[in-house]
């Protein structure tokens, strides 16, 4: 729980524990589509975005457990899943695009209304569907519909994203792990919910080298297996407590924070006169005069 004092002068102090990365739980849980059983996630923020991605499995066929308190969801994949995600549920969350990936590779088709949520910038589906043509699948839109097939299996195939797509990388990700052979995805996005959703998926049985770098190479396998795995610490809600302590001169403990996901921002807070240091599990940042510009 947060634990944090407003003090004479509008001073934050005090320390907060940093949920699970919202970013990242929502594709995690639709990456549990890709195995029969019962899949574990951990450090789940409670949000509504989480409530509605649970529906959105639960019309697939899945039996989801949000245990808020816990911070857990839990996520029983059938033998036979549903393929279709309805326009209601997707409208509410662009996230819920990710389910396609997963269930062109699982169930040979998906059907996947046109996603809403936020609306920032140019965010088109054009390399999602583009990858999933090059690892053989035919796809195609209607009415307000990504209609998805495969045939026998997925093929593996060199895959270069004209730009490192977070969405899209992930869909290719989902989608190439059940692929025959092997799926180079060029250009692909390196954000730290990346990396989560490749060790969830190593966790699955899985085989990617290059976790971490621009070029993901994937290795097919058969079938994968559940899991239990904890969602990686959200870096934006870390990243805005440490802003906050250093533009009203507080000091603030933050718990679960990582350093290593939120180097330049912190290396601008300490050029701006904040002093940031590691302890323990999380990050502490103080600032005791007024920041400079």
């Amino acid at each position: 729980m947060d634990a944090i004092q407003i003090t004479g002068g509008a001073r934050l102090v005090g320390e907060v524990q940093v949920p699970g990365a919202k970013n990242s739980v929502l594709k995690l849980m639709a990456a549990a589509l890709l195995a029969e059983g019962t899949t574990t996630l951990r450090d789940v923020p409670h949000i509504l975005d989480v409530t509605y991605m649970a529906e959105l499995l639960r019309r697939l066929g899945c039996q989801v457990t949000h245990d808020a308190p816990a911070r857990t969801v839990s996520i029983d994949v059938p033998a036979d899943l549903g393929h279709r995600a309805d326009y209601d549920l997707v409208r509410r969350l662009r996230a819920s695009i990710n389910v396609l990936g997963p269930l062109v590779a699982r169930c040979g088709a998906a059907d996947v209304a046109l996603p809403g949520g936020d609306n920032i910038g140019s965010r088109g589906l054009d390399m999602h569907i583009a990858g999933l043509e090059r690892l053989g699948a035919t796809v195609r839109s209607e009415h307000g519909y990504l209609i998805a097939t495969r045939g026998s299996r997925l093929v593996g195939a060199a895959v270069r994203l004209d730009f490192p797509s977070v969405g899209a990388t992930e869909n290719l990700l989902m989608a190439s792990v059940l692929a025959e052979g092997t799926t180079v995805i060029d250009n692909a996005a390196r954000e730290p919910e990346i990396v989560d959703i490749c060790t969830m998926l190593q966790g699955m049985g899985a085989r990617i080298d290059g976790v971490g770098s621009s070029t993901l190479e994937v290795h097919g396998v058969e079938a994968l297996h559940p899991t239990d795995h904890t969602t990686v610490p959200d870096r934006l809600v870390a990243g805005t407590w440490a802003v906050a302590a250093a533009m009203t001169r507080g000091e603030i403990l933050i718990r679960g924070g990582r350093t290593d996901h939120l180097e330049i921002a912190l290396d601008k807070l300490t050029q701006a006169g904040a002093e940031i240091q590691v302890h323990g599990d999380g990050f502490r940042v103080a600032c005791a005069e007024r920041p400079k510009a």
